[in-house]
């Protein structure tokens, strides 16, 4: 069984109940596979990134296997504003988030086909110097663990859409991401739009931020916010005091 997600934002959770933890968000537009079912809740596995989780079956719209392999075989097409508008059955307006998927609109058999959006798109790969210029569009974003939009992310939330929205797919996880790319010896060997990790007392790693030029980092901590890195770490700009350890540096691109 397949689906697709037909609301804006929809919580993607650790255990099929409302009051579990949210471990990631499925966004408009993003398609998965239903590897597990109950009357009330879906356990799925999101196409663009195989994590797994438990969402609301009230909350998305079935699709068949031979839409979901349609879906896979196109290039992504993502909502590349803010926020913007699809227009529903009916008139009815949905606002859709920064990184919706609109892929599905290519194809007029699927079964959403009455949806409409004129607003921007961007598809393709674009160059790894566009990378900061899409954080700067989550800067003051407030910190939301599983976040994964510019009304609440999480570190790796933040960069992992960061990279999608640039036509590339890396991992949901820091942890994750920490196991992807080529390890760098320094700072100063990295390029802006490298990945920065972090680890606590027990060397797991528990944070990633953006490497930007001059020894600064883009990253979600609090809000995402810009600090400074240096071989200790992240140097927070307003509290003075370092947060976060470093434990690696990896190049993805």
């Amino acid at each position: 069984m397949f689906g697709i997600c037909n609301l804006a934002i929809i919580p993607l959770r650790s255990e099929p109940n409302h009051r579990s933890e949210l471990v990631s968000q499925v966004l408009f537009g993003e398609h998965f596979q239903i590897i597990e079912e109950n009357p009330e809740w879906s356990k799925i596995q999101l196409a663009f990134d195989d994590y797994t989780g438990w969402i609301d079956n009230k909350q998305y719209q079935s699709i068949s296997e031979n839409e979901y392999f349609q879906l896979q075989e196109d290039s992504l097409v993502l909502n590349s504003d803010l926020i913007e508008y699809i227009t529903a059955p009916n008139n009815l307006l949905i606002p859709i988030p920064l990184g919706a998927s609109l892929t599905f609109l290519n194809h007029q058999n699927i079964n959403t086909s009455n949806f409409e959006f004129e607003g921007l798109k961007i598809t393709g790969t674009k160059p790894k110097s566009n990378l900061i210029n899409t954080a700067f569009m989550y800067l003051n974003t407030p910190y939301l663990w599983g976040g994964k939009t510019p009304y609440g992310i999480d570190c790796s939330g933040f960069t992992q859409m960061v990279y999608k929205l640039n036509g590339y797919k890396i991992l949901r996880d820091a942890s994750q991401q920490a196991a992807m790319g080529e390890a760098l010896s320094f700072i100063e060997e990295s390029e802006p739009g490298d990945l920065a990790f972090f680890d606590n007392e027990e060397g797991k790693i528990i944070h990633v931020g953006m490497i930007m030029d001059n020894n600064y980092i883009i990253h979600a901590h609090g809000k995402v916010r810009i600090d400074r890195l240096d071989h200790l770490g992240i140097y927070n700009v307003d509290t003075k005091r370092h947060t976060h350890k470093l434990r690696v540096i990896k190049k993805i691109i």
